[in-house]
């Protein structure tokens, strides 16, 4: 290692290294163990000239990859440094490959630890670790263990609080702040880089889809039952056996995930259940009870993009097969072809408080004024709503412009009120309610 930095010095004396272009990887070496210096110099007539120099120790690693360190080293009593960092590095990717179960998503995970570009940061204690350039905050809590990344709610980069999105640099202390009830975003595998965040982000989503599903196909099933004016309860395990050998299930949950996915008829299971045919007369006659949507089921029910329900909209439940159940609006395009299918949709309605805030489209048309952004936003804030994203068109040299809000909101008394407050500024012209690219109607 010595004679390394002495090459290097050697080297600087004769030419002038490029500045920021010096990297060294002995110090810190890269996740995989491999080390070396990098460094850039101005060669003979101004051409640059990268060198990299290492030991042939280092060069083995480099060369053949991070199993010629092991043959090297099997004769020694103890792990090296540097073993140690090769063999945490080798247990990230056991660890990654467990948790996934696409081939495809390893390796994408495989090419990102690979060989990073990396940036060094700072923790609380003042250790270093290294990440791929372009990692977040998100990132750096998953690479401190992934009980922090699952908890994590803010950041501190530099003793000033940032977005959890906010790209690491080199140089910077950054401080996690968890919270004990807090859980993954799915928004998160947007932005983040690492292989490790990405498997656990993508691990705990998969597991908590499928507890709410079984939840809600819990719910479905029960609605199913009582329809046919049995009590879930009277329901005995041999019953249930019987169902799980016939589907080939190894457990109740599997069957109740598959209802709430709409991979499986509510109903169809409830006659499996009580060893009576399931034909079409029977379901015809049956009328099943509205199930209530309380905006806190999580992934297992989705809210349709197209149409963008709220609390007061007419609703109607349509089962996906891939994403379970998603909720409409009664006068939805998307779904006017299914609406004379009994088998794809379920009667549905709103909680009387539901537990959430919901996202809807606004287009407004104002006179095209300095600050006019500003008077609408905080006109919508004095209204207890949230703007979840803003975007202004263009004038074309008019006097009006239209700005795009999706705001949320609780209910649609709770949108009326805001547009009622909305319109007592003067330089609004137009307020509609957009629903996907068209516009659905005007709010009054």
């Amino acid at each position: 290692t010595a004679a390394c930095y002495l090459a290097l010095g050697a080297l600087h004396a004769l030419y002038k290294p490029i500045p920021g272009r010096f990297k060294d990887y002995i110090a810190i070496p890269k996740a995989n163990g491999y080390q070396s210096l990098h460094t850039t110099l101005f060669g003979p007539f101004g051409t640059p000239i990268e060198v990299q120099i290492r030991s042939q120790e280092m060069h083995n690693i480099a060369d053949a990859g991070v199993a010629a360190h092991w043959l090297y080293k099997t004769t020694d009593a103890h792990l090296t440094k540097l073993q140690q960092q090769t063999h945490q590095w080798l247990q990230r990717l056991v660890e990654i490959q467990t948790e996934s179960d696409d081939s495809h998503e390893f390796l994408e995970n495989f090419k990102v630890d690979l060989f990073p570009d990396e940036v060094y940061i700072f923790t609380p204690k003042g250790n270093i670790m290294a990440l791929p350039r372009g990692s977040t905050a998100v990132d750096f809590a998953y690479a401190v263990h992934s009980d922090v990344g699952n908890s994590c709610v803010a950041v501190k980069i530099n003793n000033e609080l940032a977005p959890l999105r906010t790209e690491m640099r080199n140089g910077d202390h950054v401080e996690i702040i968890t919270a004990p009830l807090a859980k993954p975003n799915p928004a998160w595998l947007n932005y983040v880089v690492t292989g490790k965040a990405r498997s656990h982000i993508r691990h705990y989503l998969k597991t908590v889809k499928v507890e709410e599903s079984a939840q809600l196909g819990e719910r479905m099933l029960n609605v199913a039952l009582r329809a046919m004016h049995i009590q879930p309860g009277d329901i005995s395990d041999k019953q249930w056996q019987k169902v799980m050998n016939d589907y080939g299930a190894k457990t109740r949950q599997i069957i109740l995930t598959d209802i709430g996915l709409g991979k499986r008829n509510s109903l169809m299971v409830a006659h499996q259940l009580l060893a009576h045919p399931a034909d079409t007369e029977d379901k015809t006659s049956k009328t099943l009870d509205t199930i209530t949507i309380r905006g806190s089921e999580g992934m297992a029910v989705q809210f349709a993009p197209c149409c963008r329900p709220i609390p007061g909209d007419p609703i109607l439940g349509f089962i996906n097969k891939d994403k379970g159940l998603v909720i409409h609006t009664h006068d939805c395009q998307a779904i006017r072809k299914f609406k004379l299918d009994p088998e794809k949709w379920l009667d549905v309605e709103w909680d009387a408080d539901p537990k959430k805030l919901f996202s809807v489209n606004l287009r407004i048309s104002v006179v095209d004024e300095r600050g006019m952004l500003a008077k609408i936003a905080a006109t919508i804030a004095n209204a207890d709503a949230n703007i979840d994203n803003v975007s202004v068109e263009s004038s074309d040299g008019s006097q009006y412009s239209n700005v795009n809000f999706t705001v949320q909101v609780h209910n649609r008394v709770h949108l009326a009120t805001l547009i009622r407050n909305l319109r007592k500024i003067q330089q609004v012209v137009r307020i509609n309610r957009v629903k996907g690219n068209q516009l659905e109607q005007r709010i009054q």
